[in-house]
């Protein structure tokens, strides 16, 4: 009977302890888990850095580095890295463990936006590419231009803002988009100036690279020149403040040159011959193997050798329009009889083939059979701004043009919203 008693009490006193514990916690004792083992770190990487050599092969580079059993030709399409069109000054990074002889990881940076990494696995090694992230960043730029456009933006625009190649860059784009518009060998006059916001990207590492002009202004010989980017059609255009496309037919000049060697003339001394024949068209001196590219979209009528041109394309444009383009180097890859060609497009290389006594290009416009001169004839007007996208685009002309032309001191950089 005791016993019952005593039971029943130890059983009230829990039901109660549990109640209490539910309305008021008691403070417990700690319970200390087991103690873990502490996580090891992967092993620090050690990167060896090298330079793809001027003649030098892929093999070789892989060699000094005891690399094997990576096939280039045998990769992934996808990848497009093509061993054949590897440039030298290609910089490529090897990553080995401490303890390791051989690496187990390759990278190369394969374009600006793109990364190539070979992992090393049991039976081989993978290949995979991965995107470069680059922030967009805009910066505002204006100045006198008192001899040349590339003068001028060079001295603008310093090495922390973008690199010496890079201002090049901004430099012949600035140029490509009042190509139809200005000759910048003989338009330019003392007092001309220029504004213009281009945007420039900041990779992940800090590296700074020029990425397009989204707007521009030039004061030419007294005229005012104003051009905003906007996305038309899929892809982006230059256009005027009224919404023309400023791109014409034909380009006025196919090639970055250095100067008018020969002017389009009726005759002139031709200095192999030896005596006057008559010009139909106008000398680009530019270095051997400068780019030449199709003045207008069209079709190759001829690619090969042709007497005193030496190396000549022929191009057939719309309403009877042939272009010409004479001693050249060479031919870009895929350019025949037949194929077709668009504005812009590399088709060939300057040279000095046939009777040439430098590197230059001999480019001809001829219209129905008859050469004229191709910086002196119409291009026709550019095309409008679709009526669907019109307001589109008053919105984004508006916002370039607060940038470009602001009511108060506007800072060299600011971020721009993808």
């Amino acid at each position: 009977m005791r016993v019952r008693v005593v039971l029943a009490a130890l059983v009230l006193l829990a039901a109660s302890y549990a109640a209490l514990s539910e309305r008021w916690p008691w403070p417990r004792a700690a319970v200390r888990a087991p103690a873990r083992p502490p996580t090891a770190l992967p092993p620090r990487l050690i990167e060896t850095s090298d330079t793809l050599r001027r003649g030098e092969t892929i093999g070789a580079l892989f060699g000094r580095h005891r690399v094997s059993g990576i096939d280039l030709g045998r990769l992934d399409s996808s990848l497009e890295l093509d061993p054949r069109r590897l440039r030298p000054g290609l910089v490529f990074s090897f990553d080995r463990g401490p303890s390791d002889s051989l690496p187990s990881r390759v990278r190369v940076r394969s374009a600006p936006d793109r990364i190539i990494t070979f992992e090393r696995v049991a039976n081989g090694w993978r290949a995979a590419a991965e995107p470069v992230r680059w922030t967009p960043e805009v910066a505002r730029i204006e100045g006198a231009i008192d001899n040349s456009l590339y003068e001028a933006l060079d001295q603008e625009v310093g090495d922390s803002t973008l690199g010496g190649g890079d201002r090049v860059r901004l430099a012949w784009d600035l140029a490509d988009v009042y190509a139809w518009e200005v000759d910048f060998t003989r338009d330019i006059q003392p007092g001309d100036s220029f504004q213009v916001l281009f945007e420039r990207l900041i990779g992940p590492d800090g590296e700074v690279r020029f990425g397009r002009i989204l707007a521009s202004d030039l004061s030419i010989g007294g005229k005012r020149l104003t051009a905003f980017r906007f996305d038309s059609a899929g892809r982006g255009a230059m256009y005027d403040a009224a919404g023309s496309s400023l791109r014409r037919a034909f380009l006025r000049a196919p090639v970055e040159f250095r100067r008018i060697s020969s002017d389009f003339a009726h005759a002139r001394f031709h200095p192999i011959l030896g005596r006057w024949r008559k010009h139909e068209g106008t000398d680009y001196a530019a270095n051997p193997g400068t780019p030449v590219m199709a003045a207008g979209d069209g079709v190759v009528l001829r690619a090969g050798r042709a007497g005193g041109y030496g190396n000549l394309i022929e191009v057939r444009h719309r309403s009877g329009i042939t272009t010409r383009y004479g001693h050249l180097q060479r031919f870009a890859r895929g350019v025949h009889a037949g194929s077709r060609v668009t504005q812009g497009e590399t088709i060939a290389y300057v040279g000095s083939t046939g009777l040439a006594t430098g590197p230059h290009l001999h480019y001809e416009f001829r219209v129905g059979g008859v050469a004229r001169d191709a910086r002196r004839v119409e291009l026709g007007s550019g095309e409008p701004v679709p009526v669907s996208l019109r307001p589109a685009f008053e919105r984004e002309r508006r916002q370039l043009d607060a940038l470009l032309h602001p009511s108060a001191a506007f800072p060299i950089l600011a971020q721009r919203a993808n």
